[in-house]
């Protein structure tokens, strides 16, 4: 049940993105610049691999959609987030971070943090690098588990314990909780705090690409309401900002787990370019609803006219959504969460009411 007050908060934000999607402002573009990952989680969405049959998009074949932004954006209000695969597989990062800088676009990657030595990390920095996400998904043996190397949790701590002593960058550390490293919540905090981490961002499995059929990823009912009260008693603490990633409507927890109510903003205020060159939102979300392809289109006609699906979707308004009193709220979920014909995989509400 969702108190009064909340319903009348939720009232206020709903108007705004209204505002915001009636607007649609570009504020990030995500890069899917390379599907070549060194690790295979086990939660992996994508199509990534060691090697990859889809080549490493070209920096020339990136720059028309940013010089298609610059023509009707300001570059300096639109974030580049740089992701993979790995991003940092790729040798020419540098490049492309300093193509990006030169024409005013600040940038940042999301990485697994392996590769991020203090020279590479450096290197970055003087191409104007200005943002970075590291995952972290356990102590120990199940960081490892998660991300299918074993040794890898030293690594990926020194990384961090890097970037949160530099001061160099706006940074995150985001953890997938699962089956194993919800009972290791309490450690992870403690090892982020004693690293300096200020912000850091859980998020839990949904459905989708290798993390479909691994039962040990999906947290029960009672394991999720666990991770929200969590979530709820780190913010309300103080030492670390915890909050939860933008999955999905969580009822009467809105506005105690993250700093904003839920609001999906893929195709609103999020665009992607994949590595195969589809334009599509959130890079969570696959190539089943991209819009056009940045080799035969021009990315901000595409922004522009192509994207309704993403801001009215009162198509997604079937099944569990189809009498859901919360729908003006939720507007159907994370578009990440619809299947190919648009059925609805996961509901956040109805994983808080499972017993």
């Amino acid at each position: 049940m969702v108190s009064l007050r909340r319903r009348l908060a939720l009232e206020i934000d709903r108007g705004i993105q209204d505002s915001v999607i009636k607007e649609h402002p570009l504020t990030t573009l995500f890069w899917e610049c390379t599907l070549r990952c060194n690790l295979a989680c086990r939660h992996c969405g994508s199509d990534c691999h060691v090697t990859s049959q889809v080549k490493d998009m070209p920096l020339e074949d990136f720059l028309p959609v940013l010089n298609s932004i610059a023509r009707e954006c300001d570059p300096h209000k639109v974030m580049i987030d740089v992701t993979g695969g790995e991003p940092l597989v790729r040798q020419d990062l540098e490049r492309c971070g300093n193509a990006f800088y030169d024409r005013g676009f600040p940038w940042g990657i999301v990485t697994n943090g392996l590769l991020l030595t203090p020279e590479r990390f450096h290197s970055l920095l003087d191409a104007g690098m200005r943002a970075l996400t590291i995952s972290l998904d356990g102590i120990g043996e199940t960081h490892d588990w998660m991300r299918g190397r074993k040794g890898l949790f030293p690594k990926t701590m020194a990384a961090i314990e890097m970037v949160a002593g530099s001061g160099a960058v706006v940074y995150d550390v985001v953890t997938c909780v699962n089956k194993r490293s919800i009972k290791q919540l309490p450690q992870i905090k403690e090892a982020l705090l004693q690293a300096g981490v200020k912000d850091w961002r859980l998020f839990t499995v949904f459905p989708v690409g290798r993390a479909a059929q691994d039962p040990e990823l999906r947290l029960s009912g009672e394991e999720f309401r666990s991770l929200m009260q969590f979530i709820k008693d780190t913010r309300r603490e103080g030492k670390i900002k915890a909050s939860y990633g933008c999955e999905g409507f969580l009822g009467d927890w809105e506005g105690d787990v993250r700093d904003r109510f839920f609001f999906c903003s893929a195709g609103i205020c999020t665009g992607s370019v994949m590595a195969d060159g589809s334009i599509a939102a959130c890079p969570s979300i696959r190539a089943d609803f991209s819009q056009g392809n940045i080799y035969r289109d021009d990315f901000m006609e595409v922004w522009n006219n192509r994207y309704q699906p993403y801001r009215d979707r009162s198509w997604a308004r079937t099944g569990p959504c189809a009498d859901c009193k919360w729908w003006r709220f939720c507007r159907g979920n994370g578009m990440h969460l619809r299947a190919p014909d648009g059925t609805l995989l996961l509901c956040h509400l109805h994983r808080l009411e499972e017993q």
